[in-house]
C-alpha cells in the first residue's frame, strides 16, 4: 500500500462522511423547489434545527445518527477543522488535584504530558478517554456498551508515507536513515491496533487496573522486533513489511502509597527517549539516529512511584533488551574462538536479568521535566541489542507556541567482536557467535570496528545530543527542527565508523485530531568516512557523506 493509496482512501473517508452529515440540517431539493410543498419544507426544516455539539453537547447522539456506518462517518465530519473532541461538560475532571499542570495539546503535539515510559501517566489518566471514531460509533450497540462498561476501548491507525532522496541504492540506500531507508520510495509504514483498559490513576479512592494488547503490521516492524518473537520475519527472511506485538502488559495502580503507584509486567516500548516506534508518538516522520541505534522494547516488571506529585522514582528489572522471556538456552559453536570457546553458546548473551530506574522530576507548574534513567543494566555483554543505556530528557515550555525537547546519552556493549581482526572475523563467517550468518543471516547485531587490529573483541560505544524546539503556529499546526549529533565510535550502531551531524525540518499539519499529515526536509552528513548509499546486506558500501532526503506522511485514526 502507498501513501498515495491512503490519500485517496482518506479523502474517500472525509467526503462520505461530509455527504452523510447533511442530512442532518438540510431540506431535500424537491421540497424546496416545489410551491405546493413549501409549508411542509418550512415545516421540517424547523424541526430538524441545526445541531452543533460543539455548542450543545447534548445533541451529539442525534447529530449522529443510529447505524454504525453513518455515526463513524458523521464523526470524523464532525472533528474536521477541530483540534478537539466536543467535551461533555459533565465529564469528570482529568486532573489530579494539586497535581502539575498539563503543558501540550495534542493536536498539534505528539503527546499532552512530557513522555515518561513504562507507565499510564500518573495522575492525569482516565478509563474510556481515547478519542476514537470507531468507538464512537459502535458505541449504541450492545457491544460497544459492554465494552464502555468495562472502560475497555478498541482503537488504531493508518500510517504510509514515501521520500525523495539523494541515495540511489533501492534496498537501504538511505540507511543509516531508518524509517525511510529505501530511497525514493513509497512505504506502508504501519497499521496498529490497541485494545485496552486504562487505569484510572486521577482518583485516589481504590485500586485500579488496566492492559494493552497490541498488533502492528507494516514495514515499521523491523524496527519493534525483539529476537524470539516472530523475528524470523527480520532475521532470517528481511521481509519488507511484517507483524509484531509491541506491547503487551498488565497494569495495577495503587492510589495509596505516596502519591500513587502503577505496576506494569509484560512487554513494552523501553523506558527513555523522546521519541517512540509508534507513529502518532512523535513530532516527526523521520527519527533521529540516536532513537533509530538504541533501545525499542523490554520485558519484564517496572514500578512506578509517585514520591511527591512533581517527584516519580522508576524501578524495575527486565530481561535485557529486546529479548523474548523464553529466549534462553544456548545453540552448537560451529567455530570455537577466544570469545566463545565452547562447543555450545547462548543463544542471546544478552538474555540475563537487568535493569531499569529513572527519576523523573516536574517543576515551574508542568512547564519544566527533567528525567535521567538507566536502561537494560547488565554485565553488558554483547547481545542482541543488549545495550546498556545511559541518558537525560528534559523538557521546557517557553510559553503556549514555544517549547524544547532534549537528550543526551551513552551507550556500549562489551566484547563485541571484532572486525578489522582476521580471526575474529574468521570466526564469525564461520559460525563461532550467535549472531553469525548460519544463525542470523539478516540484520543480526553488527561487529566493532576496533581502535586496535590485534583485539579480539572490544567495547563498543555511541553517544549523541538531539533537540526538538517545536513551535505551535495554530492549533492545528506545529513546526519541529531537530539538530542532532552523533558519534558511533565503533561503527558497531550504524554500520560505519564515524560522527554524524543531522538537521531536519518538519510541519505537523491536522486537519482534525484524526488525519495529520507530517511534510519534512532533512539534512544529515557524516563527517569523517562515507555511511550513505551502501547496502550491508547486499555487501555494498556506502560511497557518500551525506544525504539530503524530503518525506511526507499521512496519519489516520480510527
Amino acid at each position: 500500500m502507498t501513501s498515495r493509496y491512503i490519500s485517496t482512501c482518506a479523502l474517500l473517508a472525509v467526503t462520505t462522511a461530509l455527504y452523510l452529515a447533511l442530512p442532518m440540517t438540510r431540506v431535500h431539493a424537491e421540497d424546496a423547489n416545489s410551491d405546493d410543498d413549501a409549508p411542509a419544507a418550512t415545516s421540517t426544516a424547523a424541526s430538524i434545527a441545526p445541531c452543533d455539539p460543539y455548542k450543545n453537547y447534548s445533541c451529539l447522539d442525534s447529530y449522529l445518527g443510529t447505524d454504525v456506518a453513518t455515526r463513524i462517518a458523521r464523526y470524523y465530519a464532525l472533528e474536521m477543522g477541530h483540534a478537539s473532541a466536543p467535551v461533555d461538560p459533565n465529564a469528570p475532571s482529568s486532573h489530579q488535584a494539586g497535581w502539575p499542570a498539563t503543558p501540550e495539546s495534542t493536536p498539534p503535539m505528539p503527546f499532552t504530558e512530557w513522555p515518561y515510559g513504562a507507565t499510564t501517566s500518573l495522575g492525569v489518566s482516565q478509563p474510556n478517554s481515547v478519542d476514537s471514531p470507531l468507538m464512537v460509533g459502535i458505541a449504541d450497540t450492545a457491544l460497544g456498551k459492554v465494552m464502555s462498561d468495562a472502560h475497555v476501548q478498541l482503537y488504531g491507525w493508518v500510517n504510509g508515507g514515501g521520500n525523495v532522496s539523494t541515495n540511489s541504492e533501492k534496498h537501504g540506500g538511505n540507511a543509516p536513515m531508518a524509517y525511510a531507508y529505501n530511497p525514493n520510495a513509497f512505504q506502508f509504514d504501519q497499521s496498529v491496533v490497541y485494545l485496552e483498559r486504562v487505569p484510572d490513576t486521577v482518583q485516589t479512592d481504590h485500586i485500579d487496573w488496566g492492559f494493552r494488547a497490541s498488533a502492528l503490521y507494516g514495514q515499521n516492524y523491523r524496527y519493534t522486533t525483539a529476537y524470539g518473537i516472530a523475528s524470523y520475519q527480520l532475521l532470517k527472511k528481511n521481509n519488507v513489511n511484517g507483524y509484531d506485538f509491541p506491547m503487551e502488559y498488565l497494569e495495577l495502580y495503587v492510589p495509596k502509597v505516596a502519591d500513587g503507584l502503577l505496576l506494569r509486567a509484560g512487554r513494552y516500548i523501553s523506558i527513555p527517549d523522546i521519541e517512540a516506534q509508534l507513529a502518532p508518538n512523535n513530532y516527526m516522520y523521520t527519527h533521529s539516529m540516536m532513537y533509530s541505534f538504541d533501545n525499542y522494547t523490554n520485558e519484564g516488571l517496572v514500578a512506578s512511584l509517585a514520591v511527591k506529585k512533581n517527584l516519580i522514582v522508576q524501578l524495575g528489572i527486565v530481561d535485557g533488551t529486546e529479548s523474548a522471556i523464553w529466549n534462553g538456552g544456548s545453540v552448537p559453536n560451529l567455530h570455537p574462538n577466544q570469545l566463545f570457546p565452547n562447543s555450545t553458546m547462548p543463544k542471546d548473551p544478552g538474555f540475563q536479568p537487568s535493569m531499569v530506574a529513572c527519576v523523573r522530576a516536574t517543576w515551574n507548574n508542568g512547564n519544566d521535566t527533567l528525567y535521567p534513567c538507566m536502561d537494560g543494566i547488565n554485565n553488558g555483554t554483547w547481545g542482541y541489542n543488549n545495550l546498556q543505556w545511559y541518558g537525560t530528557t528534559y523538557y521546557h515550555k517557553f510559553n503556549d507556541q514555544w517549547h524544547l525537547s532534549f537528550e543526551t546519552y551513552d551507550l556500549h556493549q562489551k566484547n563485541v567482536l571484532n572486525a578489522n581482526n582476521g580471526p575474529a572475523l574468521a570466526a564469525f563467517n564461520a559460525g563461532g557467535t550467535p549472531f553469525s550468518p548460519q544463525y542470523m543471516p539478516f540484520n543480526a547485531p553488527g561487529l566493532a570496528q576496533c581502535n586496535n587490529a590485534t583485539d579480539f573483541s572490544c567495547t563498543a560505544e555511541a553517544r549523541g545530543v538531539v533537540a526538538y524546539i517545536n513551535w505551535q503556529v495554530t492549533p492545528l499546526d506545529n513546526i519541529s527542527f531537530r539538530p542532532e549529533y552523533y558519534e558511533d565510535l565503533q561503527g558497531q550502531r550504524t554500520g560505519v565508523r564515524t560522527n554524524y551531524a543531522n538537521f531536519g525540518i518538519g510541519l505537523q499539519h491536522w486537519l482534525s485530531p484524526q488525519i495529520e499529515f507530517r511534510p519534512e526536509i532533512d539534512y544529515d552528513h557524516s563527517i569523517n568516512r562515507n555511511a550513505f548509499n551502501g547496502v550491508s546486506n547486499l555487501g555494498i558500501a556506502p560511497d557518500r557523506n551525506y544525504t539530503i532526503l524530503g518525506a511526507m506522511d499521512i496519519m489516520a485514526h480510527f
